[in-house]
């Protein structure tokens, strides 16, 4: 086993299912959890696999057990093993995968994360962990500063949403933010600035901004327009370069928050 084998099986996946996005969202969601605020702990650890409760059954990671994990079925009997590569390694590296195959930066991966055994390895909740998209600069500041994030990290993190989709079914929101939702660049940036938004509600009753042109952004992204985020967007929106070395210090402190003893290699 290499992680060049991996990488390959990876890239061909996302060349048949175009699901790069997700698995964004997969390792996004697993670290994310950690906090050492008034809420401590959280590490990547693969607990959401486990659906019987915990990471599992929380509402911000709808469709992640179900539809990221099935995708990724194959590659995780072909490759996990313990003791040489963890589910939730396997996790990180998908993302990192997906990001350089849309056009976005190479980010490198390391290895080592341990795999929760049960649900109950969790952390207790979603609440203060994740961030809520119907929510302002505040929120956004309870959430990432206390993972160690800077108000620039924050808006770097925030251009993941360069890529993918909201589903109504899963997250209450709906649509694109870029009109081209399997290209990393810094649309996210250019068209918070150029474009003109309007309210809108879901299906599924959820308040969101919407584009004539279909795309959307959410109440925190719109947020990043203030004061003193705005200053960052107008840097990524510019030079995208800039864009790219945040998001990739910020997205490796993300994958790696928590955990100990890492290693460059399987």
């Amino acid at each position: 086993m290499s992680v060049s084998d991996i990488i390959a099986d990876l890239k061909a996946l996302y060349a048949e299912k175009n699901c790069g996005p997700i698995m964004i969202r997969l390792s996004w969601h697993d670290a994310g959890v950690y906090s050492n605020g008034a809420k401590t702990g959280g590490c990547p650890n693969a607990a959401m696999r486990f659906t019987d409760g915990g990471e599992g059954s929380f509402g911000a990671n709808a469709g992640l057990p179900t539809v990221a994990l099935g995708l990724l079925q194959p590659i995780t009997d072909k490759y996990v093993t313990p003791g040489v590569i963890s589910h939730a390694d396997l996790w990180a590296l998908a993302a990192n995968v997906a990001i350089e195959h849309m056009g976005g930066p190479a980010i490198p991966t390391r290895f080592g994360r341990v795999d929760a055994t049960s649900s109950a390895e969790s952390v207790e909740s979603q609440s203060m962990r994740l961030p809520d998209g119907d929510k302002g600069v505040d929120h956004l500041r309870e959430i990432f500063h206390p993972k160690g994030f800077t108000d620039r990290d924050i808006v770097a993190l925030s251009g993941a949403h360069t890529v993918g989709k909201c589903h109504a079914d899963r997250s209450g929101f709906d649509g694109a933010w870029t009109e081209d939702h399997l290209k990393f660049d810094n649309s996210y940036f250019t068209d918070m600035l150029n474009k003109q938004y309007t309210d809108m509600t879901t299906a599924a009753g959820c308040p969101q901004k919407k584009h004539e042109s279909g795309t959307i952004m959410l109440i925190s992204d719109l947020a990043l327009l203030e004061p003193p985020f705005r200053e960052w967007v107008e840097l990524y929106a510019k030079d995208q370069d800039a864009f790219f070395k945040d998001f990739v210090a910020a997205w490796v402190k993300l994958q790696e928050n928590g955990c100990t003893g890492l290693r460059d290699s399987l």
